[in-house]
């Protein structure tokens, strides 16, 4: 039998939504105020979803305590009160929509987390506006 247990976690950043291959007109058209060249940040929320047979020995899917580390070192330090264009590498080449945020944090994710586990992200970019990665 698998259950899945969930931690929520939020840090805060910005970032500018923009095509380096268009024009500043196109980027205007597509992106709006998300393309300003100033930037914009968001208070963003994560849920982070693990799912997997309970260890018999502990009564755990995973440890809460050791997953509330994994985000905190992996996720929060990394993103939280950053400009992700300008400080987060992955995202020299890649738009840091609400999309590919959800992507990095899972990839982040599941380098520390047993493969026997399976995990999935959500994303609040605003209370109304959320991505969830893997899709199922």
């Amino acid at each position: 039998m698998e259950v899945t247990v969930s931690r929520k976690a939020h840090f805060n950043a910005a970032h500018r939504l923009f095509n380096k291959n268009w024009s500043a007109e196109k980027n205007e058209k597509v992106f709006g105020k998300c393309n300003n060249l100033n930037y914009h940040g968001h208070n963003y929320e994560m849920i982070v979803n693990v799912t997997g047979k309970i260890n018999p020995e502990t009564g755990y899917v995973i440890d809460m305590g050791v997953l509330k580390k994994i985000i905190k070192d992996e996720v929060e330090e990394k993103l939280d009160h950053k400009n992700l264009n300008l400080d987060v590498d992955y995202f020299s080449n890649t738009i840091p929509s609400a999309e590919n945020i959800c992507i990095y944090i899972h990839k982040l994710l599941r380098k520390k987390i047993s493969n026997d586990l399976n995990i999935s992200v959500t994303l609040f970019e605003t209370p109304r506006n959320f991505v969830t990665y893997p899709s199922n």
